[in-house]
């Protein structure tokens, strides 16, 4: 039996590095060796549990996560009936696709081991191949680029419209490119992180505001002109709101904010329900739109990866060898320490 290395949750706030079985191909399988993979805020959370609730047949206990959900690798071994893919292929994947449950959310496999089994793997469904001149680091970026996009396009934002994202992590700075790649008139970006804010510059947004030292609304007023809520009282004339924070004062600073048909956009998950001041959603009309996963944008935004590859590698903040994976992941787990930490994987 041939053995891998593969990360999980160990206790609370714990990794643990593990040998487990390295996984054979069947008929529709490919295996693909992973050469980068991302640590997202999702990976933290189970961290912070220290695991994940067992169904309550198994008692209920907290079990090991297998990690990693944002890989890219290169493909080593092909099933018999496998279309479409060779050996040596570079791809990155779509983890909802495995049907052993949600590849490092719960699932059977974990991206964030030396080898990822691709079942069923069809390109454009399971995976997608890209091409050599992309480094594996920014090609694992695919993933959260996704989540980012689908806000977008949950949003609708035009070319005409003003929007302000708040959170400048990687999903509130995907959300800037992406809505400037759309045509997007003016972009800003609100964080409480200097560091941050130069970041969503580089990546090209208009303008940003460090709502820890100004006030938001005012400093919306001033890049965006003066509008009204449907009483007439005044507000920014900022289109679109888009929540990558997950913070109650984000909720509390676009109703305060919003103008008359404004739009708020929730991509950040929050960990607790917010105190959301009905009476001003309606004296403004917001509308509320949710926005979870990528229902068809994992792919999507390949090509566009692909060719604006240098704009997205401004989002890594750090590049951390296997071998370091407790100090990758304890960059993550430590408040405003780093923006996106990948993990590679070299020869």
């Amino acid at each position: 039996m041939s053995t891998m290395k593969s990360v999980q949750t160990g206790g609370v706030d714990k990794i643990e590095v593990v040998d487990v079985e390295r996984p054979v191909p069947g008929p529709k399988d490919a295996l693909v060796r992973i050469r980068a993979c991302g640590i997202c805020g999702t990976d933290v959370t189970f961290l912070h549990m220290g695991g994940m609730p067992a169904r309550a047949h198994l008692g209920g206990e907290l079990v090991p996560v297998a990690l990693g959900h944002e890989p890219a690798g290169e493909i080593v071994e092909l099933g018999a009936e496998v279309e479409g893919l060779n050996i040596g292929d570079r791809v990155v994947v779509n983890p909802q696709e495995a049907p052993t449950g949600i590849i490092g959310c719960g699932g059977k496999y974990g991206g964030m081991s030396e080898f990822l089994l691709i079942e069923n793997a069809e390109v454009g469904r399971s995976v997608a191949v890209f091409p050599d001149t992309v480094p594996f680091d920014v090609a694992s970026l695919n993933e959260p680029m996704a989540v980012a996009r689908h806000a977008v396009n949950r949003s609708e934002a035009g070319p005409g419209d003003k929007v302000v994202v708040f959170g400048a992590g990687p999903i509130g700075l995907g959300a800037a490119i992406w809505l400037k790649l759309r045509g997007v008139e003016h972009v800003v970006v609100v964080d409480v992180i200097a560091s941050r804010l130069e970041k969503a510059l580089a990546v090209g947004a208009d303008a940003v505001v460090d709502s820890s030292r100004e006030d938001v609304a005012a400093r919306l007023t001033e890049l965006h002109g003066p509008s009204a809520n449907a009483l007439g009282q005044p507000r920014p004339g900022t289109d679109v709101f888009i929540d990558a924070a997950g913070a109650a004062a984000v909720f509390n600073t676009v109703v305060n904010s919003a103008k008359w048909g404004a739009k708020l956009v929730m991509v950040a998950v929050h960990k607790k329900g917010s105190e959301i001041d009905l009476g001003g959603m309606l004296r403004s009309e917001l509308t509320l739109i949710a926005s979870q996963g990528y229902p068809t944008e994992i792919f999507e935004v390949t090509p566009e990866l692909v060719e604006h590859q240098e704009r997205f590698a401004e989002l890594i903040s750090h590049r951390v060898p296997f071998a370091e994976a407790d100090s990758a992941f304890e960059l993550a787990l430590t408040p405003g320490a780093a923006e996106k930490v990948v993990v590679t994987l070299d020869d």
